[in-house]
């Protein structure tokens, strides 16, 4: 009686840790975790340390109201971005860690960066963010075709095309307007979706970024484009079916949250 007692207590107790798992998994960003949610004694992973960008500034240079700083560290050089500030060659900073860009090319400098990371700026002396608070610039900043519409939750919205795409079929099919109205219920469910692509931006984080829009939705609500990451790399203009994973409340730094987004997407026309 008593081993049974036991074994009820125990399966209870490992029920109630997937359940906090999974709420922890769907409502923000599954690559981070705190503390808070992997305690030493629980058997779970360890918290991931997000490393600061700390160096001598090699070289520097203002545009578009980013400052690019050529950070040196300990004789490993990179291009970091931030909101314009007053720095001098020679002086040593402490950045926060940013969004890393692959061969981006500055526009109004005319150059292209075979890498470069947007940062939103300094860490204060406490070892907070100075730039915390502080809205990235639109001027050159690449992740302007990242950006979802404003339910999506990244404020400047994609623009809505006249498009009429028949919907997936199949078990987890769904419209792109019936992701964002179902989202609070998927918790890291499997979505397909069809729709068109209007945006692609390649190479970040690893990942492609593809804009999808079938026609349902309304600009108002701002639930007509869905935001898509996967490794497959389609063309602007194709008609797709994305078979991936749906997260809610998605944070990437940097300002950049989706409420929406698909992840880990495989790609089929």
């Amino acid at each position: 009686m008593i081993r049974r007692i036991r074994a009820r207590n125990l399966l209870g107790t490992l029920l109630i840790l997937f359940s906090l798992t999974g709420l922890i998994a769907c409502n923000g960003d599954s690559g981070k975790k705190s503390e808070s949610q992997a305690p030493a004694d629980t058997g779970m992973e360890a918290p991931v340390k997000i490393d600061l960008l700390s160096g001598k500034v090699a070289e520097t240079m203002n545009s578009a109201g980013y400052t690019y700083i050529l950070l040196d560290s300990k004789g490993k050089k990179i291009w970091v971005a931030v909101p314009e500030m007053q720095v001098s060659v020679g002086e040593e900073v402490v950045l926060q860690p940013g969004i890393e860009m692959v061969n981006f090319t500055s526009t109004t400098l005319n150059r292209t960066f075979e890498r470069v990371i947007f940062s939103t700026g300094p860490v204060s002396e406490k070892g907070e963010s100075v730039g915390k608070n502080v809205e990235m610039p639109r001027g050159d900043s690449p992740m302007e075709m990242m950006k979802a519409p404003a339910s999506g939750g990244m404020g400047a919205s994609t623009p809505i095309e006249d498009v009429k795409v028949e919907k997936a079929t199949g078990q987890d099919a769904y419209t792109i307007a019936e992701v964002y109205e179902k989202k609070s219920g998927f918790c890291n469910n499997k979505v397909f979706v069809r729709g068109k692509v209007v945006k692609v931006l390649p190479k970040i984080m690893g990942k492609n970024w593809i804009h999808l829009q079938d026609g349902s939705g309304d600009e108002k609500k701002g639930n007509y484009d869905l935001v898509v990451t996967s490794q497959d790399m389609p063309s602007v203009g194709d008609v797709i079916t994305v078979s991936g994973t749906v997260y809610t409340d998605k944070d990437f730094g940097a300002g950049y949250k989706y409420n929406v987004i698909v992840e880990e997407a495989i790609i089929t026309k």
